[in-house]
């Protein structure tokens, strides 16, 4: 049985009557018609207390799916990604929110050293295998960051499109809960939450980009769609700590180590 197939059995299971079941089936009956902030609240206060994290990048919308966390607990993990790459307004922008919405547990979260040194030494890896670039500097750091914690939570949307377009309420990838608290908001909840809750944008997105990650591989919009600018000119649409289709191939072994093909 895979990570992903993992069946857990829960403590109520006999005094309820209910059989084993999956650990996603439970959480979603139980919560999956709550909304975002009574989600969060059970999910953090209650059902995984001490146990789970946010994944955040501090990008164009960050800043709201983290102030319902600090409303809750600002001592909830939350992991930031440092590739090495991001542009310095992403940096300052996630210390200025990390303090203005007290948050008093980030934990940033750099690639291994050796990594680096076996499979980037010129630092040009993000222009020619830029999967393998995201593999080592995001999905790798993610996988050791989480050890330790059963869910997970993010702040993607559908309306993002592509493969976010089908995006659950409560997941269950590879064995751990995601929460994807926001999956149902349009663009226009986001602004009108931005609006009452009085929180600053990230300074890039007055400059034309809707959607944020590592500065060789973000642009300003290309088109209308929110990610447009992301990768530009290629066909990757994800970073990969989400699941997205090269990942779950590398994780399956349908891909060849970089050492090897190089």
């Amino acid at each position: 049985m895979s990570s992903g197939e993992t069946a857990i059995v829960r403590a109520s299971a006999g005094a309820s009557g209910r059989s084993f079941e999956t650990e996603v089936a439970h959480l979603r009956r139980l919560y999956g018609h709550l909304a975002a902030q009574p989600l969060l609240r059970a999910l953090i206060a209650e059902e995984f207390a001490g146990r789970i994290a946010a994944v955040s990048s501090f990008g164009a919308e960050s800043a709201v799916i983290l102030a319902l966390i600090a409303e809750i607990d600002p001592a909830t993990p939350v992991i930031f990604l440092d590739t090495g790459w991001h542009f310095p307004e992403t940096i300052a922008y996630r210390d200025r929110l990390t303090t203005l919405l007290g948050l008093t547990n980030l934990r940033s979260v750099a690639p291994a050293p050796a990594d680096l040194q076996r499979e980037d030494r010129d630092s040009r890896l993000h222009a020619t295998d830029p999967d393998r670039c995201c593999h080592i500097r995001k999905v790798l750091p993610l996988e050791r960051a989480l050890a330790g914690f059963d869910a997970w939570i993010t702040g993607r949307k559908r309306y993002h499109g592509g493969e976010r377009s089908r995006l659950e309420l409560i997941e269950d990838i590879d064995g751990r809960i995601k929460v994807n608290p926001l999956a149902g908001w349009t663009q226009a909840q986001i602004a009108a939450e931005f609006r009452a809750l009085g929180l600053p944008v990230h300074p890039l997105v007055t400059q034309g980009y809707p959607s944020i990650g590592c500065a060789p591989c973000t642009s300003q919009a290309a088109n209308d769609g929110v990610r447009s600018g992301r990768w530009i000119d290629r066909e990757k649409t994800e970073c990969g700590i989400h699941g997205a289709k090269w990942a779950r191939a590398e994780r399956d072994g349908e891909r060849e180590p970089a050492a090897s093909s190089s």
